[in-house]
């Protein structure tokens, strides 16, 4: 039988749990996601995961932070004075706010704690130092 390969175009079901047993995403009742093996379209633990599977083999990985979206960084937590961001700009915590590069690319943030004083804003993913598991089902090697 036929074993995913680097360069291979592959579709695969898969649910994606934290450790607590949270799930953050699926596939579940859409299309199997579709991607190159090996190509960096998917986190790299997942991507060499997928290699060697064979059309209709299910697994469960543990993915650990570093080869997931990477290890939280301090670094991309910064904290902004509360009057440097617009009044109609909510800054609950959770909310999900795009900041601005001098050089004009878009950075994704999070807000984290919001005083009278300042904004705390995190650039990290979402999912960065968190360590994921995924059930995937390989259903097709194109």
């Amino acid at each position: 039988m036929t074993q995913a390969k680097a360069g291979d175009t592959v579709r695969l079901h898969y649910t994606g749990t934290l450790a607590d047993g949270t799930q953050f995403d699926s596939s579940d009742g859409r299309d199997p996601l579709e991607f190159e093996v090996g190509s960096g379209q998917i986190i790299p633990g997942l991507d060499r995961e997928v290699t060697g599977m064979e059309v209709g083999e299910k697994k469960s990985v543990t993915i650990p932070a570093a080869d997931a979206y990477g290890d939280h960084d301090p670094d991309r937590v910064q904290a902004v004075p509360r009057d440097q961001i617009p009044e109609h700009i909510p800054v609950d915590p959770g909310t999900q706010l795009q900041m601005q590069t001098p050089q004009g690319q878009a950075i994704p943030v999070t807000v984290t704690e919001a005083t009278e004083q300042e904004v705390t804003l995190d650039a990290n993913h979402p999912l960065a130092g968190k360590e994921l598991t995924f059930d995937v089902e390989l259903v097709e090697i194109k």
